[in-house]
């Protein structure tokens, strides 16, 4: 392991970017991300786990929920394996955000905007030309005139981004080429550049991290790393292939036992119950009863 955390492990995206103590990281990512388009002064963090309206429904577990001064609501998602149908979690996910602004009594159906950033370690669409970012937004699709700008998806495929450090042209660059090779830099680029990057130097370092963050981080990041040595060999010998056509045939035919087996194989390989939910669909209850 490198001098850095790995930002991609559920701890370390956490502890960089789902801090209060912390969240002007957040809120500088966030303003170079809407360069030109929108500032953010301040956020508040939300409860990231969300109830269902009702009890037949299932709930949610954000890895990071904020609202900014002005009241848009931010989701940040960061995913590592890639699901067959990400796209429309990521939609699920946003959509939930807007029905959860239902008032009682009378309302006019006034909304405040709602963004969901998803960090992506996978590639979306591998027939499509390769981009690091794809914006979503709601338009007509005669005239591509913006019809309401209370929804809003940013998808960021890792993957795609091949640049190094003397080749990234703006701050939105500099921050993915950071996140992207961080747990391998033996140093924090761009420092001179933007003050931010020196304080994501000193709180990203595993020297100032607590016994107990430490210990925990260690723990997730091996859990991340076996996670990527599985699916290496997996491509070799053909069970990633078969996992997932395991989990697109339960979901297809709404069959439980496939993504049980499925649930359980995953669970074998040491993943947590956590990305286990997230890849399967099913409750996290019925995944620790397994």
């Amino acid at each position: 392991m490198g001098r850095f955390i790995n930002p991609f492990t559920d701890f370390g995206f956490k502890f960089l970017f789902g801090r209060e103590v912390e969240k002007e990281l957040l809120i500088d990512f966030l303003n170079d991300l809407l360069v030109g388009e929108h500032i953010i002064t301040d956020i508040q963090f939300l409860n990231n786990e969300q109830q269902p309206e009702v009890k037949t429904e299932r709930g949610i577990i954000y890895d990071i929920y904020c609202v900014t001064d002005t009241g848009e609501r931010i989701i940040v998602e960061m995913q590592n394996r890639e699901q067959p149908y990400f796209k429309d979690r990521a939609l699920f996910y946003l959509s939930r955000a807007i029905t959860q602004q239902a008032k009682k009594g009378v309302w006019d159906f006034q909304l405040d905007a709602v963004y969901g950033v998803f960090f992506m370690n996978f590639v979306m669409d591998k027939d499509m030309p390769a981009k690091i970012r794809t914006d979503i937004i709601l338009s007509d699709r005669d005239t591509g005139k913006l019809f309401n700008n209370k929804f809003r998806q940013i998808f960021i495929e890792l993957p795609n981004f091949n640049k190094e450090e003397d080749e990234c042209e703006n701050d939105f660059e500099r921050w993915i080429y950071i996140l992207k090779h961080m747990d391998t830099l033996d140093r924090m680029p761009f420092k001179a550049r933007k003050a931010v990057f020196e304080r994501l130097e000193k709180l990203a370092s595993k020297a100032n991290m607590t016994q107990e963050e430490r210990a925990q981080y260690e723990e997730e990041w091996k859990i991340y790393n076996d996670y990527f040595n599985t699916l290496d060999f997996a491509e070799k010998k053909g069970i990633q292939k078969g996992l997932q056509e395991g989990i697109q045939k339960g979901r297809r035919e709404g069959r439980q036992e496939v993504l049980i087996e499925t649930a359980r194989k995953f669970k074998e390989m040491g993943f947590t119950t956590e990305m286990i939910a997230k890849g399967t669909g099913l409750s996290k209850e019925e995944i620790e009863k397994l």
